[in-house]
């Protein structure tokens, strides 16, 4: 019995080193492309001193994609939002998909824009509130 319980928390101690008790993304692959990797460093979407999402950027696919993951805590005590991600490259925001209200994981649609200088976008849009804005660093 002590064993078991040790092991368990042995075990929960490891999901959070590992980050997967943080509530920060675990992204594997775009919708369509089972081989994307991550590009740059991730970007994180802030509400004050609060960490509401992350916003990363993966390349893949011959495409680039952008992705915004919404944190557990955060998701916890928030409601009626969408979630945006798109990738930038200097004009409007491209690739650009609105998930469904409440939605924590949203992928962009995927761009033709591995020859130019991209970033991911990030925004979290309150139904009767303020829109939250994150963009990831830009990859040339």
């Amino acid at each position: 019995m002590l064993t078991a319980r040790l092991l368990g928390i042995a075990a929960a101690a490891a999901l959070v080193m590992g980050g997967l008790g943080s509530g920060v993304a675990q992204a594997e692959s775009a919708p369509g492309c089972s081989s994307t990797v991550q590009i740059g460093s991730t970007a994180y979407i802030m509400d004050g001193n609060q960490t509401a999402a992350s916003v990363k950027q993966f390349k893949g696919c011959g495409q680039n994609w952008g992705y915004v993951y919404v944190w557990t805590a955060y998701l916890a005590k928030h409601s009626n939002f969408y979630v945006f991600a798109a990738i930038g490259d200097g004009g409007e925001p491209i690739g650009l998909v609105r998930g469904d209200k409440n939605q924590r994981e949203v992928w962009s649609y995927g761009t033709n824009t591995l020859n130019v200088c991209t970033w991911a976008v990030g925004d979290i849009d309150f139904v009767s509130g303020p829109m939250l804005h994150q963009d990831t660093d830009k990859r040339c």
